[in-house]
């Protein structure tokens, strides 16, 4: 059986990119990008800021305490969207098959394309095509599985390149730190260094059996990735099974009425989205975020359904359930889950042809003036709520926090 070839391909601090190409002055000088408020959090950060021991996730106002020089940017998810799709839509015109991964990473299905094309030439050359057509730095990894061509990915970054041939892929992996490996985060990490294993080889050394009793179900997987072991397909349109938001207050609140307010902007917002994508959903959660960042969650399952004067009461009755503490909430968040494709079904006892008109009304409007062109009084509040474009267009949702860029 032939080996595959796939291509790994990820944007160069995207955000940073973006915003450079947009204002040239920005060039070479440190920039975070990220929220400004008490509660910010760095989004995404140039090189120049990483000796100073910043990174994506982190908070804004450590960032900037440890580099007070840097240039700090809101963002723009709009403007940063439209990029991302440039940049699809240049991949999609030159290979067969692709995954967006995320909102600036791409894999590439090249299996194949050497009986036309020297495979490793192609996958540079594209990469060479992105950044004339775009004007953003993009680095890429080739090689026979997604795991290997990632982690090559980071090895060429910045703006570079990377083919890891076949046969050579535990050779490529062994000096580089478990870390490096997707699975890996902070916690197996500690595990992994507690062992005396920093390294991948000393990883690929050890007994399977010996590593699966330490992490698990997930250590067979990390092992057999250490070994450049991966047959994870490229999965070219994302299914989303859930729908959700989140509110991070500028202020801890204990304001009852104002939660709840943000609660029901959150419902009707979500409900609206499921209506446009035809889909139901049949479990609410919801999430509170206290003070002290203690965060717990609670959920029901329902009838499938999109209507808002029925999501609406179940996420408040959660919120009674779960808000037991009186505590100060920094965070309340809602998700719909459990979802299929369907619209809602008229109950003959409780809905009326009067409300499923008025349903169609509201959603016409919205439609054509935009999601915030009509609201509920006691959700004004609440207006920067919503407007959180097609969630169902089959690519991953667009995050502006917590990103290892």
């Amino acid at each position: 059986m032939k080996p595959q070839a796939i291509l790994h391909l990820d944007l160069d601090t995207f955000f940073v990119s973006v915003e450079r190409l947009l204002d040239n002055r920005l060039q070479q000088k440190p920039i975070l990008v990220g929220g400004l408020g008490d509660r910010g959090v760095v989004a995404a950060c140039s090189y120049e800021t990483r000796s100073y021991g910043i990174h994506s996730g982190m908070s804004m106002q450590v960032a900037r305490k440890l580099c007070p020089q840097a240039i700090v940017i809101k963002g723009n998810a709009s403007t940063y969207t439209q990029y991302s799709h440039l940049v699809t839509e240049i991949i999609r015109a030159e290979v067969p098959a692709f995954e967006k991964a995320s909102v600036d990473e791409f894999y590439v299905d090249l299996t194949g394309m050497d009986r036309f094309f020297g495979t490793q030439q192609f996958a540079f050359d594209l990469r060479k095509k992105i950044i004339a057509e775009s004007g953003l730095p993009i680095s890429v990894g080739l090689s026979q599985n997604k795991v290997v061509s990632k982690i090559a990915t980071g090895e060429a970054k910045p703006n570079n390149e990377r083919y890891i041939p076949q046969g050579t892929e535990k050779h490529f992996l062994a000096p580089l730190s478990t870390r490096k490996i997707p699975m890996v985060g902070q916690k197996t990490y500690t595990k992994l260094v507690q062992m005396g294993i920093q390294r991948i080889q000393t990883l690929q050394e050890m007994p399977l059996a010996v590593i699966e009793q330490v992490l698990g179900k997930n250590g067979k997987t990390i092992w057999l990735r250490a070994q450049g072991i991966d047959n994870s397909p490229i999965i070219p349109y994302h299914e989303r099974k859930s729908i959700s938001m989140e509110r991070t207050f500028n202020r801890d609140t204990i304001d009852v009425v104002r939660l709840k307010n943000s609660l029901q902007a959150m419902a009707e917002s979500l409900a609206y989205q499921l209506r446009n994508a035809q889909k139901l959903t049949s479990i609410v959660t919801v999430k509170i975020r206290y003070s002290d960042y203690q965060t717990q969650s609670k959920q029901t399952r329902i009838a499938y359904t999109s209507a808002d004067h029925l999501l609406v009461p179940q996420a408040l009755a959660l919120f009674e359930q779960l808000y037991q503490r009186r505590v100060l909430i920094r965070l309340i968040g809602l998700k719909f889950s459990g979802l299929v494709g369907g619209h809602h079904q008229i109950n003959l006892f409780d809905d009326s042809q009067k409300l499923i008109d008025l349903y169609q009304s509201i959603d016409k409007i919205k439609n054509r003036f935009g999601e915030r062109s009509i609201l509920k009084a006691s959700t004004l509040d609440s207006k920067s709520i919503g407007g959180m474009g097609n969630p169902f267009n089959g690519e991953p949702p667009m995050v502006l926090a917590h990103r290892k860029q």
